[in-house]
């Protein structure tokens, strides 16, 4: 949520109004990413490998742009607003589970140094 919430204050041409919209997109937008992305990977597995993992980038952007088609109150005006929206939110998500551990508790770690 906090990736969308960054991607439509530092991107233009992406804009969501409402808290319940931001949570509905964060919502609708880890759906997509669980379900529909994986097959849509598969699909393009050939193109992706010639692209040399590139074309991963604009599987992302057409996810962040679904789930805006999906919404009224979430709107992207085109498909560069929506990669660097898909950018922001997999930067900031890739952030967070750095702090999140594999049974989904923060983790701390404390080093003594002797």
């Amino acid at each position: 949520m906090l990736g969308l919430y960054l991607a439509s204050a530092l991107v233009p041409g992406v804009s969501i109004t409402g808290t319940g919209s931001l949570i509905l997109a964060a919502f609708l937008l880890g759906l997509a990413n669980g379900f529909i992305r994986p097959i849509a990977f598969v699909l393009t597995l050939p193109l992706t490998i010639v692209t040399l993992g590139l074309f991963v980038f604009v599987l992302n952007a057409a996810m962040f742009a679904l789930v805006a088609a999906l919404l009224g109150n979430f709107t992207v005006s085109g498909f560069w607003a929506a990669l660097f929206g898909a950018i922001i939110v997999s930067i900031t998500s890739t952030i967070a589970t750095w702090f999140i551990g594999p049974d989904g508790r923060y983790e701390v770690y404390v080093i003594r140094r002797d």
